[in-house]
């Protein structure tokens, strides 16, 4: 198992060397196909260790070497292969090498082709070590790798300024929570002595329940969090992150980087379960990410802001489940939502470069006979993020749902609400993409075709796993009570408490109420369907330019503002400060120098007269020197 294991992380950073050496002079395809191939390979690597796991296995822990000792502790470089870290490998490598296929299409006229699989292969790397090292050192070592990575993709077409700002944003903002996710690690490694989770986990329970330590650990540590996984307040990059290639979207905003922060809680759940007044406060940053996040998406005009600002809701949702104490449920969706959102984000990159690089929806329209094949796998996407019965998203947001109730109803009314705002965005999209008349420009339509197969083929992989994927879990209203499947594999990651509270949520609404609560969410689905295709098809209701709404439309395109806000009371603070600060250095710090400088200078000059060579001079001031002793020293007595 050992060099499978290492053959799983290698394999990406083989990639990463050989086109970052000799990629610029080798042939495009051949660049494409190695940084795909690597990938695939870690994947069918990951497939086939996770065939020799079950419920019932144990993690391995695969020690590569001693890294250093401190204080009489061990810290090694290792990896931990469990049932958590081998789903997160295989959503990432097989979700990574379907972007990989379908970058070799979407980017084969760029310049910089050899850098950006480069670059993603890099990521992938890095992603790796994040969810395998068996220690926090090694996640946070992978933390700052894919931290780096998205500031390289994100400001891939660094000659746009904008793209450049975006890149400095996402990852400025992300150091926030990298240093709050640094001090907790470096807190739980001077309160036990270890930061290896198996040893962490069996020191947890020296920690006082909801005691002052563990509750600015584990609060350190969902800081670091809500920074990867865009939560109030640190979410503003990631919806300006779309300025990258739309790869970058689905890999990085989509399917990898921004569920590490869920991860990393599942991962810690020994500290969490602990911690109710944190978990407290993780349910109301992701009831408030989800709600914001998702009045933005109402009406947004770009295609990719508006997928964008729907990662961040889900995301919310899944920070929701952990509130909850439902970590297998948020894994759940974690999954799920890497199929379908990695799907839409593609099938957005196939209208984007059928549109000739136009993202904006009020110049789309009608493509769904010039582009069928985007059109019906975009269309799965859509009806599973919006919860059409059966699909992989309407039973991973159902089982979100349920949790919430049982928790308290009010939470489930909250949860309704915003599923269908979840919709009706998305529907909103779809329609003013899909439907009605062509609105761009003649050479456009001119232009309009489908995608080559080598990026069509990873839609309709990514749209057979969004139907199908929510069955990986077994349905909870199938056989009320056996979550069985996902909870049931996860089990040997979670400690006995964590296990008995979700076990306890899951199960705590009975069969006949659940029943209710899906019929209304099915009925509320189909409402919300036949209420926007009414607006967009039938009254032809259309997009306009954010300026031209009024009233809660105006606030949900301009965002509420709140970039504005972080200027404003941030940005212009910070910069402030910074003239100021050159202000203080080129005022009072220079001038003292260079007095300093000139007394030196002037004193030498003064010395260099003294100094003519003139041997009655220095006999002179010898004596007088002599003198002032002599006269010094009578005084003194």
């Amino acid at each position: 198992m050992e060099n499978l294991v290492y053959a799983i992380v290698l394999l990406p950073l083989l990639g990463f060397l050989i086109n970052g050496l000799f990629g610029k002079n080798l042939p495009k395809i051949l660049v494409g196909s190695l940084a795909t191939a690597v990938v695939f390979g870690s994947f069918c690597i990951a497939v086939s260790l996770f065939m020799n796991f079950n419920s019932e296995s144990q993690p391995v822990i695969v020690k590569a070497f001693e890294w250093f000792r401190v204080n009489g502790v061990q810290i090694n470089f290792g990896f931990q292969i469990d049932q958590l870290s081998l789903m997160m490998v295989m959503i990432i490598t097989g979700i990574g090498s379907l972007i990989h296929l379908y970058s070799i299409g979407y980017m084969s006229h760029d310049k910089g082709f050899y850098k950006f699989f480069t670059y993603l292969n890099l990521f992938i790397f890095s992603m790796l070590l994040l969810v395998m090292g068996s220690n926090y050192l090694i996640l946070f070592i992978g933390w700052e790798g894919v931290g780096l990575c998205s500031y390289l993709l994100i400001g891939f077409w660094y000659t746009n300024e904008e793209y450049g700002k975006a890149a400095r944003k996402a990852f400025i903002m992300n150091r926030i929570g990298d240093l709050a996710l640094l001090i907790g690690i470096f807190m739980i490694a001077s309160q036990t002595n270890a930061v290896d989770y198996l040893s962490v986990a069996e020191n947890a329970s020296k920690f006082e329940l909801d005691g002052t330590v563990i509750i600015f650990i584990t609060a350190s540590l969902f800081i670091g969090a809500t920074g990867k996984s865009a939560q109030v307040p640190l979410y503003t990059w990631l919806p300006d992150a779309m300025a990258g290639p739309t790869p970058v979207s689905a890999l990085i905003h989509a399917a990898t980087m921004v569920t590490a922060g869920i991860y990393l809680v599942v991962r810690s759940n020994f500290l969490f379960t602990l911690a109710p007044t944190v978990q407290g406060g993780i349910l109301f940053i992701g009831f408030l990410t989800a709600a914001l996040a998702g009045f933005y998406a109402l009406r947004q005009n770009d295609i990719k802001k508006v997928l964008a600002y729907s990662t961040v809701s889900q995301l919310g949702f899944m920070f929701i489940a952990l509130g909850l104490g439902a970590y297998t449920t948020a894994m759940f969706h974690v999954m799920t939502h890497a199929f379908f959102k990695a799907l839409l984000f593609l099938g957005a990159g196939s209208v984007i470069h059928a549109m000739s690089n136009e993202q904006d929806m009020r110049f789309m329209g009608g493509l769904k006979k010039y582009i069928p094949l985007t059109h019906a796998t975009f269309l799965i996407g859509t009806l599973a993020i919006s919860g059409f019965p059966l699909l992989s998203g309407m039973i991973s947001k159902d089982e979100i749902l349920v949790a919430a109730f049982a928790k308290n109803p009010i939470y489930w009314v909250i949860l309704f609400v915003l599923a269908a705002m979840t919709a009706t965005y998305m529907f909103r999209l779809y329609y003013l993409t899909f439907h009605g008349e062509f609105r761009g420009t003649e050479e456009q339509k001119h232009h309009l075709h489908e995608s080559p197969s080598n990026m069509t083929l990873p839609l309709i992989v990514l749209a057979i796993l969004s139907v199908i994927g929510g069955f990986i879990n077994l349905p909870h209203f199938i056989g009320h009570g056996h979550y069985a499947k996902l909870m049931e594999w996860l089990k040997p990651v979670l400690t006995e408490q964590s296990y008995s509270q979700m076990e306890a949520t899951l199960s705590g609404v009975p069969f006949n109420t659940e029943m209710i609560l899906l019929a209304a969410t099915v009925l509320m689905f189909f409402t919300v369907w036949f209420i926007v295709r009414n607006t967009y098809v039938s009254k032809k209701k259309m997009a306009v330019a954010e300026e031209n709404y009024t009233g809660w439309e105006k606030l949900s395109a301009k965002k509420l503002y709140v970039d504005e806000l972080y200027n404003a009371l941030i940005v212009k603070t910070v910069e402030g400060l910074g003239r100021g600060g050159k202000m203080f250095d080129k005022g009072i710090l220079d001038r003292f120098v260079n007095f300093v400088g000139d007394g030196a200078e002037d004193s030498g000059k003064a010395m260099k007269r003294v100094q003519n060579g003139n041997v009655e001079t220095y006999i002179l001031i010898m004596s007088l020197a002599v003198g002032i002793i002599l006269i010094v020293n009578f005084l003194l007595q």
